[in-house]
């Protein structure tokens, strides 16, 4: 069944620069490949392709690994990601952490190859956009709590040496229509 209106965006990253345009998921589901397509779906490749820079070679080297990629999809009130890749997926949510809203406090959750996640839930979002905001974390910055994270093959965070996601060669940002 296919909607007239996207249910997230998908934004493409190669560390700190955004590639291509975002793209509007309207199906229930998306996938999302490497460099080269694989059936009906979005490929990574094909959006880095109208940008006016080349890779760097990380970011090419992970891009080849990326190969099936991952399929998104959602289904009533979950969002879910199945790793059709070779390499694990590295995924933060909102709502996988029980509601805190400190994104730097985000766990990292590792998805091996073969492997499915569900990466938001639209009934912990509406409940945790009630909760208030604890004035120590005031100073983290803006936070969308409708968006998702994936890095491909790279993890972040304390236990690896990429702090950041921005420091991941190639990761997408889900950007979910928000829970109302």
């Amino acid at each position: 069944m296919t909607s007239s209106h996207p249910w997230c965006k998908v934004a493409y990253w190669e560390g700190r620069d955004r590639v291509g345009r975002q793209y509007p998921v309207c199906t229930p589901s998306l996938n999302i490949m490497g460099d080269i397509p694989h059936g009906e779906g979005l490929s990574l490749a094909s959006l880095a392709a109208h940008t006016h820079t080349s890779p760097s070679d990380q970011v090419k080297r992970t891009r080849e690994k990326i190969g099936l990629g991952m399929m998104l999809y959602q289904e009533e009130e979950c969002v879910w990601v199945y790793n059709r890749a070779d390499v694990p997926l590295f995924i933060t949510s909102p709502t996988l952490d029980g509601g805190l809203h400190l994104r730097s406090h985000y766990k990292v959750h590792k998805l091996p190859p073969g492997h499915v996640l569900p990466i938001f839930d639209y009934n912990k979002a509406r409940l945790y956009q009630k909760m208030p905001l604890h004035p120590n974390l005031l100073h983290e910055g803006p936070i969308d709590h409708n968006a998702v994270c994936v890095s491909f093959a790279k993890g972040w965070g304390p236990n690896y040496h990429r702090q950041d996601i921005t420091e991941c060669p190639c990761w997408l940002e889900i950007l979910l229509v928000p829970a109302r």
